[in-house]
């Protein structure tokens, strides 16, 4: 292992991965190549040391992880929820309310987008709420499940990472030390060009109706044809909208408001709220994992005593319910422990002290680029990784290590960190976050990752000549709105050459 130990081999098992997955069109395989060759570059290429670090260090340590399994328990309990919603025809019934109220293509993606920034709590919450209850209104508007699942992703990381009271907030404040981590995180949110560009851009598209890429096809094919999947089987089919006449919106909205009232008091309680700490600082220390755990648990009781009052559903329809969730959820849990795993393959290789031999090294006499530059390493560390935590746990330090905390600089670097952290998530197939917004819209993984990857190059492109503009004028007022212009700009330049062809 010594001679691939911190060195570029220690990211192949991620390339690897990512490349057979955006060449094959399978994802699965792919993980487990990844897998499979960081466990070879550990052991030597010796049979046993691959064998054991693959299953008993990757495989079996990513799920025996407590933060791990909590997630995959609160992904289970949504499944059933979501079965649950389905079953009492709540989700049918919402589609037929909004149906009447939402009359046109842009009104649903506006709703979509106004309801994802709504649920700011948490990006998996986000991802699998917003996909549920936004579902059966842009299948009735046309509305591809591709362009569903971009909605769905663009504003679940983006929103989350720009919002103060959020586990995201929580996670960066915790690399910060003495306490002031979310008052540098607060500081920060101007400068995060890249989540507030994603949702200028998602309006654009939106009230324009302007799609290019992959995504321009998809979109031609569900407006046209009515095939929302253009031909490509969807992610969790089983999950089917009930056509139970009972079934009112209320159910689905009551559910829906009780799981976010569950999830915030869960958190809060998982940071010692009700033992004395203030709000604020009970959220910098949730759990996450157990905060959502606790809250979707809560709901899923309240739910069916809901539910058996109601008498919209019989107690034999809601054991049915639960594993009907459960193997709805299976695709999400089989690649998000993938992900972990492949997770665990590069950091035994010291993929994380590379990156940060390389970053330390880089902080000589060219400061004002720094911020581009971060940038940049953010969106390939977290893109090969396929998590923001881990990169926000690598380069956030590294960065108050180079400058301190008052620094102007220091908080456009600290954004950059973050704002390249959201991009490499979202471009990358291995990412939680985009594995979720695939779960949440049901669309095939990789046709998601495919049909986001153009509009997330986009606005990276932009967010990257705002940061060289930031790092020689670090203030918020007048790089965020050239940021923004240049966006809009870029757009119409964009949507002129793309309808004079």
């Amino acid at each position: 292992m010594e001679q691939f130990y911190q060195t570029p081999w220690a990211l192949l098992p991620a390339v690897i991965a990512i490349a057979l997955a955006l060449i094959t069109k399978e994802v699965y395989s792919s993980l487990f190549v990844g897998i499979v060759v960081g466990g070879l570059l550990y052991s030597g290429f010796g049979f046993e040391g691959t064998l054991t670090h693959v299953f008993n260090d990757g495989i079996v340590a990513s799920l025996a992880d407590a933060y791990n399994m909590g997630i995959l328990v609160f992904l289970v309990v949504l499944g059933i929820l979501v079965m649950l919603m389905n079953k009492a025809g709540g989700s049918a019934a919402f589609g037929r309310w909004a149906s009447e109220h939402i009359k046109s293509r842009a009104g649903a993606q506006v709703a979509t987008i106004a309801l994802g920034v709504l649920i700011f709590i948490d990006d998996y919450f986000n991802c699998l709420t917003v996909g549920s209850v936004m579902r059966p209104v842009s299948d009735k508007s046309r509305i591809s499940r591709a362009k569903l699942a971009y909605l769905i992703d663009a504003t679940a990381a983006p929103v989350c990472i720009i919002a103060p009271v959020s586990s995201w907030a929580a996670a960066v404040s915790s690399y910060v030390e003495d306490g002031n981590g979310l008052y540098l995180f607060i500081r920060a949110i101007p400068f995060n060009f890249y989540a507030i560009l994603t949702i200028v851009m998602m309006l654009f598209l939106a009230f324009t109706g302007m799609d290019f890429g992959p995504m321009a096809k998809h979109e031609k094919n569900a407006k046209e044809k009515g095939d929302i999947f253009s031909g490509v089987k969807s992610m969790a089919s089983s999950m089917e909208e009930s056509s139970n006449p009972k079934g009112k919106v209320a159910d689905l909205i009551l559910p829906t408001a009780v799981l976010i009232v569950s999830c915030v008091i869960g958190m809060i309680y998982s940071g010692g709220f009700f033992e004395g700490e203030s709000f604020i600082d009970a959220f910098s220390n949730s759990d996450a994992s157990v905060g959502l755990m606790l809250g979707s648990a809560v709901t899923l009781v309240i739910t069916v005593i809901y539910y058996l009052c109601r008498r919209v559903l019989k107690f034999k329809e809601i054991t049915d319910c639960i594993p009907e969730g459960f193997k709805s959820m299976v695709p999400a849990i089989l690649i998000l422990t993938f992900a972990w795993s492949l997770k665990a393959m590069t950091d035994s290789l010291g993929a994380k002290e590379y990156v940060e031999t390389v970053v330390r090294g880089s902080a000589g006499g060219f400061q004002s680029f720094l911020p581009a530059i971060i940038f940049l390493i953010a969106c390939f560390l977290s893109f090969a990784t396929g998590t923001s935590w881990g990169t926000f746990g690598i380069l956030i330090p590294i960065t108050l290590g180079v400058f301190p905390l008052e620094s102007p600089l220091g908080v456009v670097c600290v954004s950059a960190c973050m704002a390249g952290a959201v991009c490499g998530d979202h471009c990358s197939p291995i990412s939680d976050t985009t594995i979720m917004a695939s779960a949440g819209a049901q669309c095939d993984h990789v046709t998601h990752v495919s049909t986001q990857l153009p509009y997330a190059i986009t606005v990276a492109c932009v967010s990257f000549v705002a940061y060289l503009i930031a790092g020689f004028v670090p203030k918020a007022v007048i790089a965020l709105p050239v940021g923004i212009i240049l966006m809009i700009g870029t757009l119409f330049v964009m949507r002129k050459v793309k309808f004079s062809d």
